[in-house]
């Protein structure tokens, strides 16, 4: 129940994302509403459709469409004032990509896929919104940067498998991978952690 109110504001957050995205690169208020709602949903139907999980979660819930519309609708009324949120903002996100993985290990755990499968689509399901907004926004996806995000989803979800693995109940070992990823992605936020970056420079054929 904790992880389906932390899914809930999840899916907001991601929707204002989306929104904010699509503001600067001068969308119109269809725009905001489809980016921001591909950010939020976009990872779980990637996952449902891989998994031929029928219905898709938003087509089983409709109110998850009201919910991202409704979201990226306040958020272009509010828009002078979200840069004052900002740190809000990849906190939610940070909890919601944990909370997306989490799900998403669980609904693929349904599916009877082996525990490591089940950790790739948890990362599937946590990252693959934002791939898709930055695709529609013309931008690198920030999963492809150094910045840590699939790399803190995937040790989440490894954690959480790991859990059930030692047989630990499934509400406290979501609440333990819940709490170390998210705390693992406020470090990498706040110490400005990345992986190595790399470029074609001096790579002969590529100068």
């Amino acid at each position: 129940m904790l992880l389906h109110y932390i899914y809930l504001v999840a899916i907001v957050a991601e929707a204002m994302s989306g929104a904010i995205m699509g503001m600067r690169r001068g969308m119109d208020l269809f725009g905001l509403c489809l980016v921001g709602t591909v950010t939020a949903l976009g990872g779980g139907s990637i996952r449902d459709m891989l998994l031929g999980h029928y219905p898709l979660s938003w087509v089983a819930n409709p109110e998850y469409l009201l919910f991202t519309v409704v979201a990226a609708i306040l958020t272009a009324a509010v828009a002078r004032h979200i840069h004052r949120l900002r740190m809000l903002f990849l906190l939610v996100d940070g909890l919601g990509l944990v909370a997306f993985t989490i799900i998403g290990c669980n609904i693929a755990l349904g599916a009877d896929v082996h525990p490591a499968v089940a950790v790739v689509f948890g990362m599937i399901t946590g990252i693959f919104g934002g791939v898709l907004r930055d695709i529609l926004c013309n931008e690198i996806p920030l999963v492809l940067r150094r910045e840590l995000y699939a790399s803190i989803s995937l040790i989440a979800g490894g954690l959480y498998m790991g859990l059930q693995v030692l047989d630990v109940e499934a509400g406290t070992a979501s609440l333990i991978a819940l709490a170390i990823g998210f705390v693992i992605r406020w470090l990498a936020i706040h110490f400005r952690w990345e992986l190595p970056g790399f470029s074609g420079t001096g790579i002969r054929g590529f100068e």
